[in-house]
């Protein structure tokens, strides 16, 4: 299953002109410059070669909504009958995929159902193009593959739900953290309301630390509207507890992190916490 990288973005900006060209541009002030296109336009008989039941015109057809990215929407509907009539393992996986890149919410729907296929490897490309699509509907059948029996697929249900800002997922998030899906932690901690965050703080001592505190440290980070002084200061109280070298490496590099202009009370909480585990065996902060 292929997935699509961020590097993207680090090329296309690697592309743009330099400030010493920019500054030998002698365009008329207001002058519209050219941009670089970000997805190809839709040939006009994508939609026809998608329902013309030859393998190979669906698959060039499918690449070409994929070029088109969200601007292949349109060909949402005719990928999801398709799909419905039944398509050869690779084409399915492709077609789904494809659904992915258009981001449109009109695709969750079919995606939904390919959550609870059969196949492990459409499975997992149908959750990750639900990470995707978004909506409702996405958000519904994400939560239920987060029992799926499939790591992968579970792992990728929660982060998609953290990503998704579904606020309504956090207790079938716990639940999954409960049964070891690692990965809901960090959801939690980008989505929890004060006595969530406040419980999964809790979790310090019985998950594993670097598992709750992937979570922590994202609620430490949210901003002070979404997360009060009160608790970020709360919570760096509970890792100083642990009084164990994690805890303290831990702490360091919130610390390390912690924006200058940022509350104050909660840096102090912050420092007096890194100095209080400093001797902590493996702290690494003695010296």
């Amino acid at each position: 299953m292929r997935v699509i990288s961020a590097s993207a973005l680090v090329v296309a900006l690697a592309l743009l002109p330099s400030a010493a060209s920019a500054q030998n541009d002698r365009r008329p002030a207001g002058a519209k410059t050219a941009e670089t296109p970000r997805s190809t336009p839709l040939p006009r008989d994508t939609i026809k070669r998608l329902k013309g039941g030859d393998p190979a015109q669906v698959k060039a057809a499918l690449d070409d909504v994929r070029m088109a990215a969200k601007d292949g929407s349109p060909a949402v509907p005719a990928i999801a009958e398709v799909l419905r009539a039944g398509l050869s393992p690779m084409l399915t996986q492709a077609a789904i995929e494809t659904l992915g890149d258009t981001e449109s919410e009109g695709a969750s729907e079919v995606l939904g159902s390919y959550s609870r296929h059969r196949n492990v490897v459409l499975r997992r490309a149908a959750v990750l193009a639900l990470s995707r699509t978004r909506g409702a509907v996405a958000t519904k059948a994400l939560r239920a593959s987060l029992s799926d029996p499939d790591a992968a697929v579970r792992a990728t249900a929660a982060t998609a739900l953290g990503g998704m800002a579904a606020k309504d997922a956090v207790s079938d998030l716990f639940v999954a953290l409960d049964h070891k899906v690692a990965e809901a932690a960090a959801s939690i901690g980008q989505l929890c309301a004060a006595q969530e965050c406040d419980r999964l703080a809790s979790k310090l001592g019985s998950v594993p630390f670097d598992v709750v505190t992937s979570g922590l440290d994202q609620v430490l980070f949210r901003g002070g509207k979404d997360v009060s002084d009160d608790l970020k200061v709360k919570i760096v109280g509970r890792v100083r507890e642990l009084g164990t070298g994690e805890a303290n490496r831990f702490l360091r590099e919130v610390q390390g992190k912690w924006p200058l202009a940022w509350s104050q009370r909660v840096r102090q909480a912050i420092d007096q916490a890194v100095l209080a585990t400093s001797s902590s065996p493996g702290s690494g902060g003695g010296q």
